[in-house]
């Protein structure tokens, strides 16, 4: 794809609506992306001026159905044609670097659904290309970070109320049959980034990482159970927080009773949260130890007016920090976080090893390939015979 020239703002986003494009018109773009900008736009925020998809049937219809002016299959001349503020990122993970980039370069912000980039060097590629003083950055979709209940026990963490963080629990155990992996991008590192550590758990581990601040080291395993795919099917890690608190993270998809879990315990009381797709005020749960006062524990269960975890909450959030011209959340080192405790997790799982933070750079083979390369993992065409093979963890 080449890159259209960058085009100067003609007008302060101050005063006016934030001109946004959706890219990838699939159900994501559809259901959830779209609905989160045109709620925005009733309330004055945003409008969105066009959609972009290389099926030109699909985006045509979007377009006439949502009321969205212009249609197109050509991500540059879009860019180059209506220079949004904004542009929506809901294609597969191997488009957004390039895509996110594109964006970039012609002066938009950019909105990118998760998994952000395949790898943590495409993620530092995307992060070369930000603004350095007011934008345009580069966030990434974690809605759960979002929302009433997220945003109370973030401030009762952040204030010392429930003292400190000791224990934790990081749990997406979900279900997907044979049919989900027989569509044939599911399930291969080059398509997919990875396997449900990447694709499903990964919004819990940035909650996680959300609430408890920044990780210093893990230690864990992957399999391939059930599965006939390159990727793993389940995953367990013990991860350590510069903070001194210890978690365990499963991420699977081969649980029929599934569930969404984060539980931490602190010194005076327990949280956890308990849904699956999203979370509002009542899949909060706050125990206090025996000797805290009744009227102290009370008010921690005061989570105010309710507003579920949701895209909206976020782009709302989102818009704020392009108004302001602030790095948003989930963007540059925040946002890098999880994906680096991801590739430290299959660097450890692969190669049997304790993986610390800031471990992985250039050079190292799980910055370019969250399989490393690594024979057992990798694709057979890009598997280097000099590596140890990793198989006590590999069944079919």
């Amino acid at each position: 794809m080449s890159t259209p020239e960058t085009h100067p703002r003609s007008a302060p986003l101050a005063g006016r609506r934030i001109r946004a494009a959706l890219v990838g018109t699939g159900a994501i773009g559809r259901g959830s992306h779209l609905p989160a900008l045109a709620e925005l736009a009733e309330q004055g925020e945003t409008e969105v001026v066009a959609a972009v998809d290389i099926d030109a049937t699909a985006v045509e219809e979007l377009c006439r159905s949502a009321g969205i002016p212009h249609a197109y299959t050509d991500l540059d001349r879009m860019l180059a044609e209506q220079r949004p503020d904004l542009v929506s990122i809901c294609t597969p993970p191997t488009l957004h670097r390039e895509q996110t980039i594109a964006a970039l370069r012609a002066g938009a912000w950019v909105w990118c659904e998760k998994p952000p980039v395949p790898t943590l060097a495409d993620y530092d590629a995307v992060a070369a290309e930000e603004g350095t003083d007011g934008g345009p950055y580069a966030s990434i979709v974690f809605q759960h970070r979002f929302g009433s209940g997220t945003r109370h026990v973030r401030r009762l963490l952040a204030e010392g109320a429930l003292g400190r963080p000791l224990v934790a629990h990081c749990q997406t155990t979900w279900y997907r049959n044979a049919a989900y992996y027989a569509v044939p991008w599911r399930g291969r590192w080059e398509t997919e980034g990875g396997g449900p550590a990447m694709g499903h758990g990964i919004h819990q581990m940035d909650l996680l990482l959300d609430l408890l601040g920044p990780w210093s080291e893990v230690r864990a395993m992957a399999g391939r159970l059930v599965h006939d795919v390159e990727t793993e099917d389940v995953s367990t890690a013990l991860v350590r927080f510069e903070n001194g608190a210890m978690a365990t993270v499963v991420n699977s998809v081969l649980s029929p009773d599934e569930v969404s879990r984060i539980r931490v315990d602190c010194e005076r009381a327990t949280v956890e949260l308990t849904h699956l797709y999203g979370h509002s005020n009542a899949d909060w749960r706050i125990t206090p130890a025996p000797d805290v006062p009744g009227d102290e524990a009370a008010a921690w269960q005061d989570f105010g007016a309710d507003v579920p975890s949701s895209h909206r909450e976020q782009l709302r959030e989102l818009v704020a920090s392009m108004r302001a011209g602030e790095r948003p959340r989930s963007s540059g080192a925040d946002g890098r976080a999880g994906l680096e405790l991801i590739a430290a997790l299959y660097k450890s799982a692969f190669t049997d090893t304790t993986v610390r933070a800031g471990e992985i750079g250039a050079g190292d083979p799980f910055h370019t390939a969250m399989h490393g390369g690594v024979p057992g993992w990798a694709p057979a065409a890009t598997a280097d015979p000099a590596e140890p093979v990793v198989t006590q963890e590999v069944s079919a």
